[in-house]
């Protein structure tokens, strides 16, 4: 029971309702470690003024406001580099409620919310709680020949249009006949992602928040790898026969590059985010010296028909816009037919 009314953030949306309320604030052992859910009071205002609860409402935050959230790292070129901090002042890493210390900011961002810990998120016996309570079993695996066709998308950095590829590419698969599934591979936890795939018509949707993590830099890079097979498996499980799966960041981060190189065999196809035709041809030579074969170009750079025709010439690749994958371009990635009921 809290002193006042906390405001929950998206990251802990897979705990069970009656699990959160019997919880309270327990004192802080000083220990820190990704995933250990953590009640904060809102100090200084700064670039986040609002959390995102779990729903994905959009909470309007005020100084003296108490929040609860969840310990973890960010990887964010365009935002927050920020790590799982080492005492009672911190900031606000994400809107989805990551708590952490900023090492280093955008210059567009350089001012973050600040944060003072008031204890742990503890139950009714007053043991301390994280994520990985909550965190769903690994599925069966899918049978090799019985696995979900699986499209995965990269991109060569933060806001090259990832997330509206993947949303096109689920679109395209459901107006096929396909039951598609969604899934965030790599990431920080928000809910914008998950809805623009649900709106896209996916019929299941996991992320790495569901086994565990509220965001995954910092993660051994074996439990990432897990989790992006735990994602294609669980979503088959719930009946997806075509997966879309978006790998965050750029080809340049560690966790990126190192999933993108247990691509093959993986995924049946891979489609690539750019901003730029340049930026196009370096993400797609990297991913061809790796083995990764690219099926097709996507992201911001289809916004352009003079960018599209460099970056057409330049890679040799199908560049191909959300609207026209979503309009039917989405199964020709593949070589398996729908199955229509």
């Amino acid at each position: 029971m809290f002193g006042v009314r906390p405001k929950w953030t998206y990251v802990t949306r897979t705990m069970p309702a009656a699990a959160a309320a019997a919880t309270t604030i327990g004192p802080h052992d000083g220990r820190a470690r990704a995933g250990d859910l953590i009640v904060a009071k809102v100090g200084h205002l700064g670039t986040h003024d609002h959390v995102e609860d779990p729903h994905g409402r959009r909470v309007r935050l005020y100084p003296g406001d108490v929040v609860v959230g969840a310990y973890g790292n960010r990887y964010a070129t365009d935002f927050y580099e920020g790590y799982v901090p080492a005492g009672a002042r911190t900031h606000l890493l994400t809107a989805g409620g990551l708590i952490g210390t900023v090492a280093a900011a955008h210059e567009a961002h350089p001012d973050p919310t600040t944060l003072e810990v008031a204890g742990r998120l503890v139950d009714e016996r007053l043991r301390p709680l994280s994520l990985e309570d909550f965190a769903l079993p690994l599925p069966p695996p899918s049978p090799p020949l019985s696995a979900p066709i699986t499209v995965a998308v990269l991109g060569t950095a933060m806001s090259a249009g990832k997330t509206t590829t993947a949303a096109a590419i689920v679109r395209g698969f459901a107006r096929a006949g396909f039951a598609p599934g969604a899934g965030k591979v790599t990431g920080s936890g928000s809910g914008k992602d998950r809805w623009s795939y649900q709106d896209a018509g996916a019929q299941a949707l996991l992320d790495f928040l569901d086994f565990g993590m509220p965001s995954t830099f910092g993660y051994p890079l074996n439990r990432l790898g897990a989790t992006m097979t735990a994602i294609r498996d669980g979503l088959a499980v719930n009946g997806c026969d075509a997966v879309v799966l978006e790998i965050a960041d750029g080809l340049l981060q560690e966790e990126t590059a190192w999933l993108a190189r247990r691509l093959p065999g993986f995924a049946d196809a891979v489609v690539f985010a750019a901003a730029d035709a340049l930026s196009a041809r370096s993400g797609v030579a990297v991913l061809r010296e790796i083995g990764v074969t690219v099926r097709a170009v996507s992201g911001l750079v289809t916004r352009s028909p003079l960018a599209t025709r460099e970056a057409t010439a330049a890679t040799g690749l199908p560049v191909l816009s959300p609207a026209v994958l979503a309009d039917g371009a989405a199964v020709h990635l593949v070589a398996r037919e729908p199955v229509l009921t």
